[in-house]
């Protein structure tokens, strides 16, 4: 019987794509990047969503770290488009780590389904994001009131998909493995990062991604927990 529920943040509960597209329009009109050269707003954020989304997988695996994602993900994404190294604005990550956590853009439905499970489970979140825009994400909007704990990479000293932060995790909330479950949007760091340490997962697949055979629970809506649990 499960009694606890370990959720992702960034990508799971919190609109990282939806927050980081406002915050990067805003910025993109501040700098004046048209006058930079970048005419598209469209083409400077997909690019730097991919380029993100890559670093963000090395960093949870450990091959790179937080400093490095930091300084290479907008660098990396001007000099793609084509924007001289000697004017590439290096305030932009500054200033964009600053305003996105500030954003509070959550997935549909997530405010409904964590008052619906909060009285049945314990909610706990494991994220492998920055501290401090973690600590302010949950703040600002809103979502400390559900959970119980919020364990953080930087605090444990490892990412998911370690097996030391999941023990870390159950050791925090006084939790069994057969009790608790974890709910991500990670392949890798949040599903196979769970189950290698023999606790079931639930991969969230908003953009409905093929989803692997030897992953066997997932969901495209967070609604869809309500007829889960």
């Amino acid at each position: 019987m499960k009694k606890h529920i370990f959720f992702d943040l960034d990508h799971t509960i919190w609109d990282f794509d939806r927050n980081a597209e406002e915050t990067l329009n805003e910025l993109y009109h501040t700098y004046k990047l048209d006058e930079l050269g970048l005419k598209s707003c469209a083409d400077f954020i997909s690019t730097y969503t991919e380029n993100n989304h890559q670093l963000w997988a090395d960093y949870h695996l450990g091959k790179i770290t937080k400093d490095f994602l930091r300084s290479e993900r907008f660098s990396k994404t001007f000099i793609q488009l084509g924007i001289h190294p000697d004017v590439v604005p290096h305030q932009f990550e500054d200033d964009y780590v600053n305003i996105s956590p500030t954003k509070t853009n959550l997935f549909e439905g997530a405010e409904n389904v964590l008052g619906y499970l909060k009285q049945k489970y314990s909610l706990h979140i494991i994220s492998n994001g920055f501290k401090e825009t973690t600590l302010t994400k949950m703040n600002l909007s809103n979502l400390n009131p559900y959970f119980e704990n919020v364990i953080i990479s930087e605090d444990v000293g490892v990412n998911k998909p370690n097996p030391v932060i999941f023990e870390y995790a159950l050791d925090k909330a006084k939790a069994l493995k057969t009790e608790s479950i974890m709910i991500g949007d990670s392949l890798e760091a949040d599903i196979y990062g769970a189950l290698g340490f023999g606790m079931e997962a639930i991969f969230f697949n908003p953009l409905q991604k093929e989803k692997p055979g030897d992953v066997k629970q997932e969901i495209f809506h967070l609604e869809e927990l309500l007829k889960l649990f």
